[in-house]
């Protein structure tokens, strides 16, 4: 199972580094237009403040438990804190977001970032007060689904 994560992985950071390879002589209206995976549906949950986009590139199976997601977070949305049993990857895909794990400071992130959250960790990530932040969330639901916390505090998204 390990191996097929780790293809998988694999496989996705070619994705992404090929969709974001810009020529040298392309202009800022390219660059505006290199949009990776659509936007998806407008959330309806309560899991996150603010306006989020999700579109499931790749769902969780019997044969393979990772599920792959593209998610579009609306400047000032964030999740609630929540945690993953197996961990989870994130992968920065344009605009500027925070990432913050419990009893930790608040991590600035932005296109090009990746990080690798620890399982049981509670965490929660979003975008900056003033641009929209897009991410891949990576999670294999091997140990069981994500556990929904508490509301990020204006103080927390603030510090």
């Amino acid at each position: 199972m390990k191996c097929i994560l780790k293809i998988n992985v694999a496989c996705l950071l070619l994705l992404f580094y090929s969709c974001n390879y810009i020529p040298a002589e392309s202009n800022k209206e390219t660059e505006k237009r290199s949009i990776i995976f659509a936007q998806g549906d407008k959330n309806t949950t309560q899991n996150f403040n603010g306006e989020v986009w999700v579109k499931s590139l790749i769902d969780a199976d019997s044969l393979n438990e990772t599920a792959v997601g593209n998610v579009t977070f609306a400047p000032g949305a964030r999740s609630k804190w929540h945690s993953h049993p197996a961990g989870q990857i994130l992968m920065v895909t344009d605009g500027v977001g925070y990432y913050q794990e419990k009893g930790q400071s608040k991590v600035i992130l932005r296109k090009g970032s990746v990080i690798k959250c620890p399982p049981n960790t509670p965490h929660w990530h979003g975008a900056s007060p003033d641009t929209a932040f897009v991410q891949l969330a990576i999670t294999s639901r091997t140990n069981g689904p994500t556990v929904w916390l508490q509301t990020v505090t204006e103080k927390e998204y603030r510090d």
